[in-house]
């Protein structure tokens, strides 16, 4: 295999029981690091049965031991170490490696995807879906007119769209031009078998003795410190929150779990008011689904979403949600009854939610069991997986 300047894990041979391997799709991706588009993609993997289709992840950037959360083995796993803006080597490596692996269909994501397509069509790739799994950092509100220029150029090169939301689904048809024949939206799926609410009593935090008691209300977040997820306001407003009401101080607790540039500023902030003994910040995790059934309100405080895997597997575990009315937020949060909406950026409506959740109990279980009832009916991981495997098979690909 061509190799110069790629990193690559080679998977481990499987058995396909006849005579020729299933089709293999080549995911490519910025990068396989902790994330909701990463780990829904390894989801999908785990997912669809090995005699149905092969697959082979392939990063713009790099990639960590967050691959070891694949459990299949035949998974190949590729770095290509694409420079930052323009960078013809790093298409002439993608040429160089599809025309090696000759992979049935390319499946990109996301605008660093976007570089694969024209070597795929150059390779002779000839099925191209592409998916479009939340906003960039520099363009929140989609209205960055070069970047919609960026995606119209792309436009020939690709057969299908996979939106995660109909936010995404109305920005690809109206900035971008897409026709809606050609476009398929699919939601992510939450495992309801893994993400459960707790049974009885609300389990421990591993914050060490003294952090939380019974009687402390657990207001949590999962997610990358970085400017779209906004960690800063909610910090700003549970600084608000105790301030405010000083005698809350005795029951409120945050939690913010996750790594990433910000985390450092946060927990400055945090702590240079005041209360850095009511915060627990312990980084990333690998126990999220342990985690999450110990918090009492989840909030999610970003500036820009997609279809944020975390939002769905906290209410899976039965908890009521607090969002910004961004994105493809308000698709899954039903406000006033299983969360509650409120504008992004806005630490004073951060700080006034908080405390209706820490005083009212009833409402915090009421909107938690809610939040579980419609992750059941619309938002399981089979139906995801199944509208995959549905779309991959209506592309007519068949076995060697």
């Amino acid at each position: 295999m061509y190799k110069p300047d790629l990193k690559i894990i080679e998977p481990h041979e499987a058995s396909h029981p006849m005579t020729s391997p299933p089709p293999l799709i080549a995911h490519v991706i910025h990068h396989l690091w902790i994330g909701g588009l990463e780990n829904g993609l390894i989801n999908l993997i785990n997912r669809i049965p090995e005699e149905r289709y092969r697959h082979a992840i392939i990063c713009m950037d790099d990639f960590s031991d967050f691959r070891e959360r694949l459990q299949r083995k035949d998974v190949q796993v590729i770095a290509i170490h694409k420079k930052a803006g323009r960078d013809p080597a790093a298409k002439w490596r993608l040429f160089k490696l599809f025309r090696e692996l000759k992979p049935d269909i390319l499946h990109s994501r996301n605008l660093s995807g976007l570089d694969a397509l024209l070597p795929a069509y150059l390779a002779g790739i000839n099925h191209r879906i592409h998916g479009e799994h939340g906003r960039d950092v520099d363009d929140l509100d989609g209205s960055n007119r070069k970047l919609q220029l960026l995606r119209r150029l792309h436009r020939p090169l690709i057969d299908r769209y996979i939106p995660l939301s109909k936010d995404l689904e109305c920005y690809l048809q109206k900035s971008v031009g897409v026709a809606a024949s050609r476009i398929t939206q699919i939601y992510n799926g939450v495992d309801t078998d893994k993400f459960t609410p707790a049974s009885g009593d609300r389990p421990p935090l591993p914050a060490g003795a003294g952090f939380a008691d019974k009687d402390s209300v657990i207001i949590g977040t999962i997610g990358r410190f970085q400017s779209v997820k906004d960690p800063m306001n909610l910090a700003e407003g549970f600084i608000r929150l105790v301030e405010n009401r000083p005698e809350l101080t005795a029951r409120a607790r945050l939690v913010m779990i996750g790594d990433g540039p910000l985390r450092e500023p946060v927990m400055r902030r945090l702590a240079e008011a005041g209360y850095g003994d009511l915060v627990w910040a312990p980084g990333s995790r690998n126990d999220v689904e342990a985690i999450l059934p110990a918090f009492d309100l989840f909030v999610l405080p970003s500036l820009a979403e997609g279809i944020s895997n975390t939002l769905l597997e906290a209410m899976a575990c039965g908890l009521p949600v607090l969002a910004t009315a961004v994105g493809g937020n308000p698709e899954l949060v039903t406000d006033g009854e299983t969360g509650t909406l409120i504008p992004a950026a806005d630490s004073s409506a951060m700080a006034t939610m908080l405390e209706r959740y820490v005083r009212d109990k009833p409402l915090r279980l009421s909107q938690g069991k809610a939040g579980r009832k419609r992750v059941e009916e619309k938002f399981s991981i089979t139906a995801m997986v199944d509208s995959y495997v549905r779309l991959y098979d209506n592309l007519g690909v068949t076995v060697r």
